[in-house]
This record gives C-alpha cells, sequence and structure tokens, in this order.
C-alpha cells in the first residue's frame, strides 16, 4: 500500500468518525424533548458537564492525555471553548428574541457555510458539486424545519435574526479553523466542555430560574443528552473534521435534522408526512452528490 492509499484510507476513517456526530446530533430534539422543562442554559450546563466527563476519564487513565493540554497554543483554547460556548449562547439568543422556526433555519446555515468556507483551507478544492449538494440538503433542512409551510421574517426581530446568523458562522468557523490545529489532541475538547459548562452555568444564574428534572425518565434524557449529542459527539466531530473530508462532512451534516424528525415519528412525538419523504430525498441526493469524487476514487 502506498503512502497516497494509506492517507486515503486514514481521511475516510476519519470522516466517517466525524459523522458519527452527526448520527448522535439526530438525538439532539428527543432526548430534549423528554428532558422535561429545565431551561435551556442549565441544560447546556448540566450537559456539557458530563460530557467533560467523558474526558476526564482518559485524563485519568492516560497521563500524556493530561500533560498535552499545557502543550497547546491559547488560540485553540480559544477557538473550541469559542466554538461549543459561543455556539450554544449565540442560538439561545437567537430563540429568545426570534420566533423558533426562522431563527432555527438560520442557524442551521453552518453545514453550508462549512462546505463554502472550506476553499480557504489548504490542500482543499471547492467544486460545482459540493456547493449543489450542500444547497440540496439545505434545502431539505429547510421543508424539516418549517414543516413545508412559508417563513414569516418579521422586521421586529431583527436582532434574533443577527444572533442566529452568528451562531451558524461561529460554528462553521469552529469546524473549519479546527483543520488550523489538527496538531492540538482531540483530549483537549474535554477542557473545551468543561469551559462550556462553567459558562453556560454562570448565564443560567444570571438569566434563569432553576428547574429540575422531574422525574427518572427526565433524568435518563439529560444523562443521553450530555453523554451522545452534547458530549461524546464533539470529540469525533474534531476528529473528524481535522483529519477527514470537511466538505462531505458538511453535507451530510443535513442528515442530523431529517433524522431527528424520523426518530421523533418512530417514538411517536410527530407524525409522518410528505415533507420528510421530500426531505429524505434531497438530503439524500445532496450528500451523494457531495460525494461524487470519493464514489469515483473507490472506482477508479
Amino acid at each position: 500500500m502506498t503512502n497516497t492509499d494509506t492517507h486515503s484510507a486514514g481521511r475516510a476513517t476519519a470522516t466517517l468518525i466525524g459523522f458519527t456526530a452527526v448520527l448522535m446530533w439526530a438525538l439532539l430534539a428527543l432526548f430534549t424533548a423528554a428532558s422535561g422543562k429545565v431551561p435551556p442554559f442549565q441544560l447546556s450546563g448540566m450537559c456539557f458537564a458530563i460530557g467533560g466527563c467523558i474526558g476526564l476519564t482518559r485524563w485519568i487513565t492516560v497521563p500524556q492525555a493530561r500533560a498535552a493540554l499545557a502543550r497547546q497554543p491559547w488560540q485553540a483554547w480559544a477557538l473550541g471553548i469559542g466554538g461549543l460556548f459561543g455556539y450554544h449562547f449565540f442560538y439561545f439568543t437567537a430563540l429568545r428574541n426570534a420566533p423558533a422556526v426562522e431563527a432555527g433555519l438560520i442557524a442551521y446555515l453552518w453545514p453550508l457555510l462549512i462546505v463554502l468556507f472550506s476553499a480557504l483551507l489548504p490542500g482543499e478544492h471547492l467544486r460545482w458539486h459540493h456547493i449543489a449538494g450542500a444547497l440540496l440538503g439545505f434545502a431539505g433542512a429547510a421543508l424539516i424545519v418549517t414543516r413545508g409551510e412559508s417563513l414569516d421574517i418579521d422586521p421586529q426581530y431583527t436582532f434574533g435574526y443577527l444572533a442566529a446568523c452568528v451562531c451558524a458562522l461561529t460554528w462553521s468557523g469552529y469546524s473549519v479553523l479546527s483543520r488550523r490545529f489538527a496538531a492540538v489532541p482531540t483530549d483537549v475538547v474535554t477542557g473545551f466542555c468543561i469551559a462550556t459548562a462553567i459558562l453556560s452555568a454562570l448565564c443560567h444564574l444570571a438569566l434563569e430560574e432553576t428547574v429540575w428534572p422531574a422525574n427518572l425518565t427526565e433524568w435518563l434524557a439529560v444523562a443521553g443528552l450530555g453523554l451522545l449529542p452534547v458530549g461524546l459527539a464533539f470529540y469525533t466531530w474534531d476528529h473528524g473534521v481535522k483529519h477527514g473530508d470537511i466538505q462531505l462532512l458538511g453535507v451530510s451534516s443535513y442528515a442530523a435534522p431529517l433524522l431527528s424528525t424520523i426518530l421523533l415519528i418512530a417514538f411517536g412525538f410527530a407524525p409522518l408526512t410528505w415533507v420528510v419523504v421530500a426531505a429524505a430525498v434531497l438530503v439524500t441526493a445532496g450528500a451523494a452528490l457531495a460525494a461524487k469524487d470519493s464514489f469515483r476514487k473507490k472506482k477508479a
């Protein structure tokens, strides 16, 4: 096996690892719906604390992982904490100041922005099918978020819309710029999670009233959030965007709202409609189009 083959295999593996984050994010709506009436920043603080504990177990068992923290540049810490906390801060701010449908759709521009911003990375080539695939994926996500209904953009919610735009820019910027810090080990994400938990707790104390989960089911939902979509997912995403096909990961991220809706249907939280079917076709077509180069390489 040549060095090129080894590199391609490693890139494909990293892409698959990164895509597991998308699968875990598909559980976000289901677990959030089951978590009761816990306020957003409180829920964020609780979940990121659990997510940080995932990495703490490795810090304890692998001394090298803990020692590596002190050797990382401050820019990597600023990017990681700014990405994780900044995304959630602006997302919650958008939902507080604009209708959820419009704010959510604007915020979900981040996969498309990842594809576009990836052109700025060394060694990456942005082609027409990447952009077309991302647009198809966004169209599918738009159907899911709006349920096939028209949007009502009201100027009185301009602040909320701007917060949603910053939200999308924050996560796409974090994801793309992480490639610049490919040498920074994923173990550092533990520190990002812990810092985000602390900052979320401070926002909760300043802005919200504390509401704890009311029963065992709600506590289990919070634990599920912290272990998977607001925990392990950030570790696998970090590895994926640093070492995998970032354009394909960006487009495939549009599968998250679709898979999330399918799970809600399966568990009785939402009905099966033509919108879900149409969104499935668009997201699948977009991902297949964006992955055209990968299919060609395998065929060759």
